[in-house]
């Protein structure tokens, strides 16, 4: 029988994408003083200070670190600090993803590496590396953000679509070869939600996108990470190689 006594006291959680948007909700949902919380950036160095900060006097811990996902020279170190400074690692949300829109026959070649390498290549490299520990622990949970629009589609997206696809095939696949290890795979597919991303569109626009979600509203980063807490918990050990729909019913 798996031992879950080990994962009971002190939680090591790692988020990618950890400073914006639903990345940023999921890093304070974890937030508490059981949970260690290492976090990445490309960028914005001070988003990350800020974040670190809020779990901080939330009585938690929180790093992040500037890490490009698509490197595993970069994916490598980073989990190497992660284990030299907590040895384990229990929950991996692979969050980080970036898009280039554009209809496929205008769409650049390059816009089209730069979103698989990030949004799926960046997931292979962080599951590749967390799921060792995991598994000399028996134990892991490991949570894809995937898309609406990975299962339904979406004009002007070939290459996120194909990314967010990607992700749930890849969930599924994992979720099998690590199940007899105790540790689940499942992805969360966001609907529009209210983050940068979603934020440049116009009212008109909004309006338009609103008309098709049941609900009647675009959702909360809080709304994503609220699952992803559920699937990192002991309630969700039963669950793996799901995807779970979070859109308002835009998509059923």
């Amino acid at each position: 029988m798996p031992d879950h006594t080990t994962h009971q006291k002190t939680r090591t959680v790692v988020v990618t994408g950890g400073t914006r948007g639903i990345g940023k909700a999921i890093c304070l949902a974890f937030a508490g003083p059981d949970t260690r919380i290492y976090f990445n950036y490309s960028s914005s160095a001070s988003a990350a200070v800020e974040i670190e900060k809020i779990i901080g006097d939330a009585g938690g811990f929180a790093k992040g670190m500037q890490v490009d996902v698509m490197s595993g020279k970069d994916v490598e170190s980073f989990f190497g600090k992660i284990l030299e400074e907590s040895g384990r690692i229990d929950v991996l949300v692979n969050n980080a993803g970036i898009a280039r829109d554009g209809l496929l026959v205008r769409m650049k070649e390059k816009d089209w590496d730069d979103v698989l390498d990030t949004n799926l290549k960046g997931a292979f490299l962080c599951t590749k590396i967390a799921v060792k520990p995991m598994i000399k622990q028996r134990y892991g949970r490991i949570i894809n953000i995937s898309s609406v629009v990975g299962a339904s589609g979406n004009p002007g997206q070939a290459n996120y679509v194909a990314s967010k696809a990607g992700i749930i095939g890849f969930t599924k696949a994992v979720a099998k070869e690590l199940a007899s290890r105790d540790i689940t795979v499942n992805a969360v597919a966001p609907g529009f939600v209210e983050t940068d991303m979603t934020g440049a569109l116009s009212e008109k626009a909004k309006e338009v996108l609103i008309s098709g979600i049941p609900l009647g509203r675009i959702g909360k980063p809080e709304d994503i990470a609220a699952v992803v807490l559920f699937l990192a918990s002991e309630g969700a050990s039963y669950i793996t190689g799901q995807v779970v729909h979070v859109n308002g019913g835009m998509y059923m």
